[in-house]
């Protein structure tokens, strides 16, 4: 029988790298067929089953754990205010995606909040100690420390969108140039010229991003960029405010504005209400996220959609698979570790 024959290559008992090469599938794949996850094809399902047949593997999850010092737990960490996480639709809908991925695992999720220099120290005590197998970060700032603490303490991560272009971690993040540009290509096609753009957090590789797309769409055009048209935001309500009304007092002749978020743009539609500009007559306007806030928008919202539930998911995908590689990390390369997601422009009745 297999079970009584069959050795890995090491002579010892059939290891999950091994079962994976025979199926010739990865390592996360192998993972979700035996823990009877529905996200696998069945021809697949059928190669692991087959291959952990004929290698005799079996599953050992107690002592798995015990020799890996496994807890069986990801920490979403979030290095921002709660007060932010609750009010922005991107996170819930993040947290949505992941908590419906981890769901098919015996994994607990842990939201832990880190957007103080308090909260930040007791996170790196708590990771110190190891008390989790991994962790998703989400909404990560250029100069954030926690991604280069995780490296050092050798627990598997993944970033929902990278810090810069030259990131050594995992991630999994929309085409946030794409989904700039298309905005703003659909704002030229409104007969739009003098487009605003109020900007994300700069610290942010993906506003950093939008800008990029932004600016290429106008230079695709042939149209010059007017960096007085350019006014920086913080991806908040109040942020969007504030940066409508330097642009109306700065550039009153604007005709449109390509908000970075959809709160963004709900900050922006009230000042220009208040500045007595009609959306779209005097002011066309389209936000980014296509959250629930653009639908409920009066009018209703142009935004460019990222699929944040779908991202959240490929994040716990990623992870898993990252746990489950038993090489140290700064061996492994980052091919397929890098995910991009497409994005959609939905149009409505604002642009």
């Amino acid at each position: 029988m297999a079970s009584h024959g069959a050795r890995g290559r090491s002579g010892g008992r059939p290891t999950l790298e091994e079962v994976a090469a025979r199926a010739g599938v990865g390592r996360g794949t192998v993972s979700r067929v035996i823990n009877g996850s529905p996200r696998v094809s069945d021809a697949t399902r059928a190669a692991v089953e087959a291959a952990v047949a004929e290698l005799g593997y079996v599953p050992n999850t107690a002592a798995r754990a015990l020799a890996a010092n496994r807890t069986d737990a990801i920490a979403l960490v979030v290095p921002e205010p709660e007060t932010r996480f609750f009010a922005e639709p991107y996170f819930s809908d993040m947290l949505k995606g992941v908590g419906a991925e981890l769901s098919e695992t015996e994994m607990q999720l842990l939201l832990i909040f880190a957007g103080s220099d308090r909260e930040r120290q007791r996170l790196a005590q708590y990771l110190a100690a190891h008390r989790v197998d991994g962790v998703l970060l989400v909404s990560v700032h250029a100069d954030d420390p926690l991604p280069d603490l995780l490296a050092q303490l050798e627990i598997p991560a993944v970033i929902s969108g990278p810090r810069s272009a030259a990131e050594t971690l995992p991630s999994v993040d929309s085409d946030n140039y794409g989904g700039a540009r298309q905005a703003v290509e659909h704002l030229l096609s409104r007969g739009r010229s003098r487009i605003a753009h109020i900007t994300g957090r700069r610290d942010v590789y993906g506003a950093q991003r939008r800008i990029d797309g932004y600016r290429a769409a106008l230079s695709g055009a042939g149209h010059q960029v007017d960096e007085t048209l350019i006014e920086a935001g913080d991806f908040t309500e109040e942020g969007g405010r504030r940066a409508m009304v330097a642009l109306l007092e700065r550039r009153p002749d604007v005709d449109a504005v390509f908000a970075a978020s959809d709160v963004t743009a709900a900050g922006a539609r009230q000042a220009l209400r208040e500045a007595g500009r009609r959306i779209p007559d005097d002011v066309a306007l389209v936000g980014y996220d296509d959250s629930a806030i653009a639908r409920h928008l009066d009018p209703p919202l142009t935004s460019v959609r990222q699929p944040i539930e779908e991202m959240g998911r490929r994040m716990i995908d990623l992870l898993l698979t990252e746990i489950a590689d038993r090489r140290p990390l700064a061996s492994r390369g980052l091919e397929r570790r890098q995910l991009v997601l497409a994005t959609e422009l939905v149009p409505r009745s604002s642009s």
